[in-house]
């Protein structure tokens, strides 16, 4: 068992590795494109954190394949560690949107260039409610039976999303990007 409670980065890795072996690289990229709307992971903290897992025992790696890649699989220790820190209540949500950061000191940027980070940052918010949108109508009907999990997170997605259109489309006028950059949130 690690000396320390398992991060949130190590467990949602050993949370990856209970569907079976993977390298550091398949992890990545499981993680971008499962958590990646959500969580931040960058590749140093991956391999970070499969070196202490690895010392700690809660995974194992495999022999080096292909391109010199080593497949990791999770221990009975890890599955031990991942249930505990699964069992646990989640930390407090913290918001952290570099955009209400700059909003909150707009007044110290041109009016131009803040109404054109927020006309980027909305299109972006409306690409990623695009996304969602079309990954949801790509579900099956028993999608809720077969996968609860990843449909309940999407759904918090699109939910997300659309509040964050809102919340754009609701600025006061002096903050909008000059070619509206607004279109009805579906």
């Amino acid at each position: 068992m690690p000396d320390r409670p398992l991060n949130a980065t190590a467990a949602s890795l050993l949370g990856f590795l209970h569907d079976g072996p993977m390298t550091g690289w398949d992890l990545v990229t499981e993680a971008q494109q499962r958590i990646g709307a959500f969580w931040s992971l960058t590749q140093s903290q991956v391999y970070r954190e499969l070196t202490a897992m690895a010392a700690a025992g809660l995974v194992r790696a495999g022999e080096r394949g292909r391109r010199d890649r080593k497949p990791y699989e999770i221990t009975e220790a890890g599955r031990r560690a991942f249930a505990e820190w699964a069992a646990r209540p989640p930390a407090d949500e913290t918001i952290r949107f570099p955009l209400l950061l700059t909003v909150l000191f707009g007044r110290h940027l041109p009016p131009e260039r803040l109404a054109g980070y927020l006309g980027a940052q909305r299109a972006a918010h409306a690409a990623r409610l695009a996304d969602y949108q079309a990954a949801a109508a790509a579900l099956p009907p028993e999608a809720d039976e077969i996968e609860p999990y990843a449909v309940a997170t999407l759904r918090f997605g699109l939910a997300y999303e659309r509040a964050v259109l809102e919340w754009f489309d609701a600025l006061p006028e002096a903050l909008r990007p000059a070619d509206g950059g607004e279109a009805p949130v579906r």
